[in-house]
């Protein structure tokens, strides 16, 4: 089977588990499309530098990090706000009793969101969560630890 075969059988095959990954990242249904949608072009005209072929999942999650990393920077919004507009802001005092997984995740850095997201939804093990993410493996683990501590303070909070 050639390494655009490969490619191929492997994108039908984790086509969602991708896009989950991307909107790690962007957080928004749109930009994670565009991410997906760019990274598998990216994929597909450097096919042929695929030297493992046995790594192709790494490769590709390492191209979707890489890509959405780069729109996140390319998209930033800085919003100023005058504080004379933020007076009329009033705080309700959500107890956050109704967030969900989803939500609770958003308050993770994406360093510690994508760890999250790849260990626990896609199942990954930590070796392959390093390659992806062109990290040390101890660095890998420490985050990780880090992103469940402050979930669990967040869970608490919310309780």
């Amino acid at each position: 089977m050639t390494n655009k075969q490969l490619f191929e059988t492997y994108i039908f095959q984790h086509i969602n588990s991708i896009y989950r990954f991307a909107y790690t990242y962007t957080t928004n249904q749109e930009d994670a499309e565009d991410v997906v949608n760019e990274s598998v072009l990216k994929a597909l005209k450097s096919i042929n530098s695929l030297r493992n072929p046995d790594q192709i999942g790494t490769w590709l999650y390492r191209i979707v990090a890489n890509t959405a990393l780069t729109n996140i920077k390319k998209n930033k919004k800085i919003v100023y706000m005058d504080p004379i507009d933020m007076a009329d802001v009033q705080d309700d005092g959500d107890d956050f009793s109704d967030i969900s997984f989803e939500q609770m995740i958003g308050v993770l850095e994406p360093k510690y969101k994508s760890i999250v997201v790849l260990r626990f939804f896609e199942r990954m093990p930590l070796e392959d969560i390093a390659l992806i993410l062109d990290e040390n493996l101890n660095t890998v683990k420490t985050r990780l630890y880090k992103a469940l501590k402050i979930l669990r303070i967040e869970m608490e909070g919310a309780l």
